[in-house]
């Protein structure tokens, strides 16, 4: 049998995880714990893998008619990660999905997909992003993401953000 330098299996790990994403000029921000699959895709790229857990409901939702029987979908956040690169995906929840991709210093691409009430119906809506800064620490495995950068409509700044992903280690 002839030996391939591709790896047929790919090396995963479970880690709990804190993913933040706030804005710095904009009351913008969201906090997520989970455990998190990590897969080794090679030496410098990994593939993380979370479902985001239930968000509460706001007072206004709690007054109006149940939606509790209703099933739901989880959100899933996928990131592809290298010190060059990083592409984050949301999708799942049947009503927003998104996908970013960043590269320092350069200009990327932010889109959302909007699911309407009716099947068939929704929208795209794309967005520019500048990444101004990019790090991803650790040894053989992430430990620590962190990443500034600027989301653009046109020539119209929406804000500065800054997402950090911390990644616990067993």
């Amino acid at each position: 049998m002839r030996k391939s330098s591709y790896h047929s299996m790919l090396t995963h790990h479970h880690r709990l995880v804190s993913l933040s994403i706030v804005s710095t000029d904009l009351p913008v921000w969201s906090d997520v714990q989970a455990i998190a699959t990590i897969y080794q895709r090679d030496q410098e790229r990994f593939h993380l893998l979370l479902t985001e857990p239930k968000v509460a409901v706001d007072h206004e939702q709690r007054d109006q008619p149940s939606t509790q029987n209703q099933p739901s979908t989880p959100r899933l956040l996928w990131l592809e990660m290298s010190p060059y690169r990083i592409t984050m995906t949301m999708q799942g929840d049947g009503k927003l999905s998104y996908r970013h991709h960043w590269e320092r210093g350069v200009y990327g691409i932010s889109r959302y997909w909007l699911q309407g009430g009716q099947a068939g119906l929704g929208s795209q809506l794309q967005l520019r992003n500048f990444t101004r800064r990019l790090n991803l620490d650790g040894k053989t495995l992430p430990e620590r993401l962190h990443l500034e950068y600027e989301l653009w409509s046109d020539k119209i700044q929406l804000g500065s953000y800054v997402l950090n992903l911390d990644i616990q280690a067993d």
